[in-house]
């Protein structure tokens, strides 16, 4: 062994960014640093322009080559899975604690969303957990998953398995596809538990759904060019919009 670096995966997480990583020899500490320099700038620059940004935007902020970042991420697919699930993971990890560490319901929920926004997780979310709302068929079965159409209430569960039912067939077939899956439904779920508490406890309106939520999360950290401004913009949104989440009195 010459401790050199050879292939896109030396070094680095196999499969997905999820899970325990698996390496087949340390990094060197300049490509350590190069790794986490590409890292840092690709969550700055998707959070910033969204997934479709170009790799080149994402070299220029790490101040590295743009074939830096294509050794170790030998697509822009790859790259982007990397970021969005450790968003993912970011949120969920958010939701558990908001879940454990608030004992009111509504305080938890309300944690856990102001929380997500200004770690700006939400413009990083995975893009088919936020694509499920633009489909009709979507919109009827999280609405049937809410409702057992004689007014009752249906558990979370099917809201939660509704959005994992009608996420996109995943082109890849390897083992990543089943832990990028675990990853987006463990977030779910625990979101999923959040909303079952607020709305037990009557302050959480009865047609909210996991989607709504993480319809929040995405859309209430708009990227402003003044740090201050983007604070007080984001504040202010949530604001409202976590007043629209509120049952009311009939």
């Amino acid at each position: 062994m010459t401790g050199a670096v050879t292939g896109p995966a030396a070094g680095s997480v196999t499969g997905s960014a999820l899970g325990t990583p698996t390496r087949s020899a340390p990094l060197r500490v300049d490509a350590q640093r190069n790794l986490e320099h590409v890292l840092r700038a690709a969550r700055e620059v998707f959070g910033e322009l969204g997934y479709g940004a170009p790799m080149e935007d994402v070299a220029r902020r790490a101040r590295v080559g743009v074939g830096t970042v294509y050794r170790r991420f030998p697509s822009k697919d790859v790259l982007v899975r990397r970021i969005a699930e450790a968003e993912t993971a970011r949120l969920t990890e958010q939701a558990r604690a908001a879940l454990g560490q608030e004992d009111e319901a509504w305080s938890a929920l309300s944690r856990f969303l102001r929380t997500s926004v200004a770690s700006g997780a939400g413009r990083l979310l995975p893009p088919q957990v936020l694509r499920v709302d633009a489909s009709s068929k979507a919109e009827e079965v999280l609405r049937a998953a809410g409702d057992g159409g004689d007014g009752t209430r249906v558990p979370q569960q099917r809201q939660v398995a509704a959005l994992t039912e009608l996420r996109p067939v995943p082109q890849r077939t390897d083992a990543s596809v089943a832990e990028e899956n675990a990853g987006t439904g463990e977030l779910l779920d625990v979101v999923g538990r959040l909303l079952e508490r607020a709305r037990d406890s009557g302050e959480l309106r009865p047609d909210v759904t996991v989607a709504d939520v993480l319809l929040v999360i995405a859309t209430s950290a708009p990227s402003l060019p003044d740090p201050a401004q983007q604070a007080a913009a984001s504040a202010r949104l949530l604001d409202i919009l976590l007043e629209g989440l509120r049952s009311r009195p009939a």
